[in-house]
């Protein structure tokens, strides 16, 4: 009844606006506490981190680190935050998100808009020092600045400066809104840029290295994917995001909807993201982790991302539409599908499409 309430009231604002007002919202307490799920069954031990349920939140909701116990507290099992980059960024210009209610859909053109690494830092630190920490895993999703030539550069100095202070980087190259950035998922790129941050990352963690992941599109082809695994192989990335938001515009969208520049997301990508898996799960063999994200709304689309091929699970534009209880909601039917498929342990399911 609440979150029907507050609905109405945001969707009446623009886009960024609403989602402005939720993040003070959740800043001054004003956000519900729900109980995580613990169950057995759920409960997945990957990068040596312990996660308490496989239902994440994705990145871009908290962009700069300021509501992560709030956002832990609605029963997620691992929160990422950010994008955040060195220098604070405006991002591009507005209005620049757009929602689309009827298809539970969203388009961005944000263009990564945070206050910098140093106040990100601090609010990491600040979350940090709250006793006792929430249960859960915390991701930190880091880019680089809009006018940066050379990304390394970018890449290397967030993760010696935060390097200390999360559970799991991702390295973002897959965002469509920063010009050039998507150039660095080609090979001939990409294996310097994870060379460069690789290393900076064992230098900054000595014998405790911080897992890494890529985050990539959905808009690759087949070959392309196979490169890109072929690199991640070669440098033994930790794990993959599948997948960021997508330029594809299905024809159902409305005209004025569709036609806005930016990324999709929600109910719209759910299909794409998951051929993604599937195809990147078949090619690696599963032997890269993969976390499944796009257009996840229900406990059926999460264990569909499950069965090909994913461990773990994430959402975002979902909570806009359905609300905090979703996530409960999805541990509760993830549940319900294991036991239908005779599975004791969520583990039996990753990959179960391919065998």
């Amino acid at each position: 009844m609440l979150f029907s309430l507050a609905q109405k009231f945001l969707f009446q604002m623009d886009a960024e606006q609403a989602h402005m007002m939720t993040i003070k919202a959740m800043k001054s307490g004003l956000s519900p506490c729900i109980s995580a799920s613990h169950a057995k069954e759920l409960k997945q031990d990957l990068w040596g981190r312990n996660f308490p349920n496989p239902v994440g939140l994705a990145a871009g909701f908290d962009k700069n680190a300021e509501v992560i116990k709030p956002m832990f507290n609605l029963g997620f099992g691992f929160v990422e935050v950010g994008t955040v980059t060195p220098k604070p960024q405006i991002g591009n210009d507005k209005p620049r998100v757009f929602r689309d209610v009827k298809h539970k859909a969203v388009i961005n053109r944000m263009g990564f808009p945070n206050e910098g690494v140093t106040v990100f830092k601090q609010n990491l630190s600040n979350f940090l020092a709250q006793k006792p920490r929430p249960a859960g895993v915390l991701g930190v999703n880091i880019g680089m600045n809009k006018e940066q030539t050379e990304p390394e550069k970018d890449y290397t100095l967030l993760i010696r400066t935060i390097g200390s202070l999360a559970d799991y980087f991702t390295i973002n190259i897959s965002s469509p809104n920063t010009p050039g950035l998507r150039n660095l998922q080609d090979p001939e790129f990409l294996a310097p840029l994870l060379a460069a941050v690789i290393a900076e990352r064992d230098k900054v963690c000595g014998d405790y290295p911080i897992p890494l992941l890529l985050k990539l599109a959905p808009d690759l082809t087949d070959v392309q994917m196979a490169g890109i695994a072929g690199v991640l192989l070669n440098h033994k990335i930790d794990g993959v995001i599948l997948t960021n938001t997508t330029l594809f515009r299905p024809d159902d969208l409305p005209a004025e909807f569709r036609e806005q520049k930016g990324g999709l997301s929600g109910a719209p990508l759910n299909d794409i993201s998951t051929g993604v898996i599937r195809r990147f799960y078949a090619i690696t063999k599963g032997s890269i982790p993969i976390i499944g994200v796009g257009g996840i709304s229900s406990g059926h689309d999460a264990y569909a991302k499950i069965r090909a091929g994913a461990t773990l699970v994430q959402l975002y534009s979902a909570l806009i539409f359905e609300g905090p209880n979703l996530i409960r909601k999805i541990n509760r039917d993830l549940l319900k599908y294991l036991k239908a498929d005779g599975f004791a342990h969520i583990r039996e399911a990753v990959g179960a499409d391919h065998q």
